[in-house]
Order: structure tokens, then C-alpha cells, then sequence
């Protein structure tokens, strides 16, 4: 299945939803249009069942430069009400999101990037949060998740000089799971994604959002989440396929029930 708007395109590739940031001649920056089109992506990927996880990635072999600062000065917002920048830094999305970064992942780009839970990035890509340089901050996540995934003097270090960094060196920090020769990013994260569709999506979801709800909350406050989730899982009929797949030595036959 293949949905096109102007400037994002998204492809069902198995059970995965490839989404195509499509401006390559505006380094794919993000505008008030691409925000929008990310944001329907996003609806896309949780209302189908048959998808299980979303690859984000940008045309013409760069992920995204990040805001349009051209569209800004003209009033226009890259924000969605309650999304955040582009529509996803702050979505409260149930199902995986890879980003597969290509060539230049600036600013808003980078923190896009942040915002999805896997990162597969091409050797020679660049990851940079340059906002100080123009008299702002890293404020679509960047500043606020950059220290929680890396060290707090490596992340003060790129907060601060607004330097980029290559792939190569993200995936030596931590930043990227897999760093790939340029050009072979989207295949590599499509395959991650096809190794992580084969588990139990109603787990997927308790995972990314005990993720969410423990950051930063008391041990005890998250056990007491995870207990909800727990029994949630315990009583679905995913549980019990599980297991009875493991008995019966084959592939368990998810329903997301």
C-alpha cells in the first residue's frame, strides 16, 4: 500500500510503514505541510493493525535539516498541537519507530531522529544541534533528551558548540544502533523492524510506554505502572499464544488481543 501527499510519502513494506520526508531540494526541512504529513503518517501506522513498526527517513539521501527557517520567518509553525516539532517529537505512539538517517540530520532533523525509538545511521551522516548558532536552543527534544542517551559531557559538548557529528562516531556514543555503509540505511532498518514485528505487539506497546511513564519517576511509582501493564498482558490472548507457541515449538501467531 502506497499513500502520497506533496511532501510525505509512505509505503507498507511487510508490516512495516515506511514514511518519506519529500523535499530533497529543501534538505527535507520541515515545514508547517511536512509537520501535517508526518502527523497523518503517524495516524496511518497506529490505525492499521497490519503494521507493527514505522521506518522514518528523509528522500535524495539526507534525513532533514531540520526547521524551514524560511517557512518560520513567514509565520508559519512546524509544530502540531500536542506532537510537537514535525508532528512526532512529542507523539504518544504505541508502535516502534526507526529512524534511518542518511546524509545531514540537523537541528529539528536530529531531534526527529531523537524522538523515534531506534536509530540506524549511514557512516558518513551527520548529527548536529546547531540552534545555539542561531540564537536559540534544541527545543523540539533535543536539550532535553540528548543528555538522557548519552553522556552529560559529550551531550553538553554538541548542546553547546552546535558541531554535527558523523554516524560513525553516533553509533561509537550510543546515539545510533547500527551504523551502516551510505545508502543501505533503510534496508538495514526495515530488517530491524521485520526482528521486532515478531514479538507481541500489545508488549511492544507496554514496553515504549512504561518507557515513557518511568523516565525520570520513583522506582516504586513505575513498579506500580508496570503492575498495571503486567496484568493487562497476563490476561490477553497474545500471553497465551506465546507461551503456547514456545510449548509447541513453533512461531506464535500474534492478534494483538
Amino acid at each position: 500500500m502506497h499513500s502520497t501527499t506533496t511532501e510525505v510519502r509512505t509505503e507498507t513494506i511487510g508490516s512495516a510503514l515506511l514514511i518519506t520526508i519529500d523535499r530533497p531540494k529543501a534538505r527535507n526541512a520541515v515545514d508547517a505541510a511536512v509537520a501535517a504529513g508526518l502527523s497523518a503518517a503517524l495516524d496511518q501506522l497506529e490505525a492499521d493493525p497490519g503494521l507493527r513498526v514505522g521506518v522514518l527517513t528523509g528522500a535524495g539521501g539526507t534525513f532533514s535539516a531540520g526547521m524551514d527557517l524560511k517557512a518560520a520567518l513567514a509565520g508559519e509553525s512546524p509544530d502540531i498541537p500536542g506532537r510537537g516539532f514535525g508532528g512526532l517529537t512529542q507523539a504518544a505512539t504505541t508502535k516502534p519507530l526507526i529512524a534511518a538517517v542518511e546524509g545531514w540530520a540537523m537541528g529539528g532533523g536530529f531531534e526527529l531522529a531523537l524522538g523515534c525509538d531506534l536509530i540506524v545511521a549511514a557512516d558518513d551522516a551527520r548529527f548536529g544541534l546547531p540552534e545555539v548558532s542561531r540564537g536559540l536552543i534544541a527545543a523540539g527534544g533535543g536539550v532535553i533528551r540528548l543528555p538522557k542517551r548519552i553522556p552529560h559531557h559529550l551531550a553538553m559538548e554538541l548542546l553547546l558548540t552546535g558541531e554535527p557529528v558523523t554516524g560513525e562516531r553516533a553509533g561509537r556514543l550510543g546515539i545510533a544502533n547500527r551504523v551502516v555503509p551510505a545508502g543501505e540505511t533503510v534496508a538495514a532498518a526495515l530488517q530491524l523492524a521485520e526482528r521486532i514485528a515478531q514479538n507481541a505487539p500489545l508488549a511492544l506497546a507496554a514496553v515504549k510506554e512504561l518507557v515513557r511513564a518511568a523516565d525520570g519517576a520513583s522506582e516504586d511509582w513505575a513498579f506500580a505502572v508496570q503492575a498495571r501493564h503486567m496484568a493487562q498482558l497476563a490476561a490477553s490472548a497474545d500471553v497465551r499464544e506465546g507461551m503456547t507457541a514456545f510449548t509447541e515449538r513453533r512461531s506464535p501467531v500474534w492478534q494483538g488481543r
